[in-house]
């Protein structure tokens, strides 16, 4: 859908860039890019928040799609603005860098949807695993450490070395 979106917002931009057309209620249309860019971004702000703190990929690409929609909506209305001070084109132009946003952000939220069903982790999260292991009384070595999504868990297998005369208990502890 947000392919579709991108394409349609394109295809409309390019036909009013070459048949200009005059635009009704030029204010109206302001208002409601203000209200649009303000609400969209209370939004993906919210979400953007709760998605990484329960580690939910698509909550946070849904609330990098709210924030676009909100850029969107400045742009609609810094348009009705060039439009009202004159300049025609300003709608089409401001379409056309639209559609190149949707394409963007499609971009980046299909790339970091794919990551987590690849089970990809920040290597920064595995080496802070790996250093807290290693400063952990009585481990003395992390032979391996490995990393992966469960849901919206990270879940950890961690191979160590501990004293090797330590009793069985000793050392599960």
């Amino acid at each position: 859908m947000i392919t579709t979106s991108a394409l349609v917002a394109g295809w409309q931009a390019i036909d009013r860039l070459i048949d200009p057309r005059q635009l009704d209620h030029v204010g109206v249309l302001f208002a409601a890019g203000l209200a649009g860019f303000i609400g969209n971004e209370l939004v993906a702000l919210y979400r953007i928040r709760e998605g990484n703190a329960i580690g939910s990929a698509a909550l946070v690409a849904d609330g990098h799609h709210a924030r676009t929609d909100g850029f969107t909506s400045l742009a609609v209305a810094l348009g009705a603005v060039g439009v009202w001070a004159g300049f025609e084109r300003a709608d089409p132009i401001v379409g056309i860098v639209i559609s190149i946003a949707i394409v963007a952000v499609l971009r980046g939220a299909a790339r970091q949807i794919y990551y987590r069903l690849m089970d990809a982790v920040d290597p920064a999260i595995v080496d802070n695993i790996t250093h807290e292991a290693l400063h952990t009384p009585g481990v003395q070595a992390v032979a391996s450490t490995q990393v992966r999504w469960l849901g919206h868990r990270l879940v950890a297998d961690l191979t160590i070395d501990v004293e090797p005369n330590a009793s069985v208990h000793d050392g599960h502890t």
